[in-house]
């Protein structure tokens, strides 16, 4: 719920059984006040010291609902901060392309997104977006970065680290005091993202194309940005259903999640 760009979740009325998804289910995210103020004491720094900000981010889903919350930033910022001129660059082919099917199907936004379009603004394509498409724009990406004298904002595949364009960023600059990591979405266990989750608030380091990287940048996590519902929204799932389900599997979840969960079920 309360994701502007999608419609409000419904539960069913009926199921005999119900499959159900544990990823959070022995977590509550934060508020979404609460995430964009985090948000934006991220950016903020990242200004304070000329640094960047890298997001890894799924092309579907949580690319545009990051994005549609840096412009509210942007448009709130006055208008000759630094946060508002704060270069927002999208590293990701498919993410650009989901995004333009996304603005295509606005009708479908919720109330507040809709208000939005309806008063002049683009929550999905303001003036500091920029998109990268080509492999050699990439390439010439990181280099102009690279010997850049300003703050900016990457967001970039995969969501964990296990691939994509972001690991091209992640090699370069996490042993970048400067630098920002943000995660915003669920880090399974086996992946790069999980190691730096993990290892980077420690001092630790890892090891990108056999190469031993210190971790020197500052990591972030903020869960209220993930596409997977915390325990609540399941519980509520669960709640809203007229005629409750003879049988509740629970699936894709750590262990320590799906018994959390299943603890809270049978109360």
């Amino acid at each position: 719920p309360y994701a502007p760009l999608l419609a409000a979740p419904k539960s069913p009325y009926q199921a005999d059984t119900l499959v159900l998804e544990s990823t959070y289910g022995n977590r509550l995210h934060q508020a979404r006040r609460q995430r964009i103020n985090s948000l934006k004491a991220i950016l903020n720094r990242a200004v304070s010291d000329k640094g960047l900000v890298l997001i890894p981010a799924f092309s579907m889903g949580r690319t545009q609902e990051l994005l549609y919350e840096l412009e509210q930033i942007q448009h709130q910022a006055v208008s000759n901060s630094k946060l508002k001129n704060l270069e927002i660059i999208v590293d990701s082919p498919l993410a650009a392309s989901f995004t333009t099917q996304y603005q295509q199907f606005s009708r479908l936004w919720d109330k507040e997104a809709k208000r939005k379009l309806k008063s002049g603004r683009s929550p999905l394509s303001f003036e500091n977006l920029y998109t990268i498409n080509s492999h050699q724009q990439h390439l010439n990406c990181i280099n102009y970065l690279a010997k850049r004298n300003k703050p900016a904002v990457i967001i970039a595949a995969s969501g964990m680290c296990s691939g994509g364009r972001i690991v091209n960023y992640l090699s370069r600059f996490l042993a970048d005091a400067s630098t920002d990591v943000l995660f915003i979405g669920y880090q399974a266990k086996g992946t790069l993202g999980r190691d730096i989750q993990h290892y980077g608030p420690k001092g630790g380091y890892v090891y990108i194309d056999q190469k031993r990287i210190d971790i020197k940048a500052q990591i972030h996590s903020l869960s209220g940005y993930s596409a997977h519902a915390d325990q609540n929204n399941l519980l509520n799932f669960i709640k809203r259903m007229r005629k409750k389900p003879k049988e509740i599997r629970l699936v894709h979840g750590d262990s320590e999640a799906k018994q959390a969960l299943k603890q809270k079920i049978s109360e």
